[in-house]
């Protein structure tokens, strides 16, 4: 019994309609039908059909599997490459919190009796 795809918000629906439409436009770049799509996918038309109308229950795999017969399967790697606001995070995490900068600055600076002390009285 097949599982129940995943609840899709309008927002990523719309994402993955975009991503269907652009992988129908580049197989019809190619002159290739979706039968021969499906053939070297190893994958059945309706798969095809499900990944060009951006179905949320088409697995991944199957994405990745069309994006490769076309030729694309370079541009997985680009999925979630640059996370700026898991970096952001991290940086966050890794910035000494403002105590830890006042201490800091506090064992630095010298007492004003040490600088006094250097000098030679008569």
């Amino acid at each position: 019994m097949p599982s129940k795809p995943p609840i899709v918000f309008p927002q990523e629906q719309t994402l993955l309609s975009a991503l269907g439409e652009r992988l129908r436009l580049a197989r019809l770049r190619r002159k290739l039908s979706t039968t021969v799509v499906a053939q070297r996918a190893g994958m059945s038309r309706t798969s095809v059909y499900k990944v060009e109308a951006g179905d949320a229950g088409a697995t991944l795999g199957t994405y990745l599997r069309v994006l490769a017969v076309l030729g694309l399967q370079a541009d997985f790697n680009a999925l979630a490459a640059d996370d700026k606001v898991g970096r952001k995070l991290q940086d966050l995490a890794l910035a000494p919190s403002p105590a830890a900068r006042r201490q800091r600055r506090a064992s630095v600076q010298l007492p004003d009796s040490a600088n006094s002390t250097s000098e030679v009285q008569p």
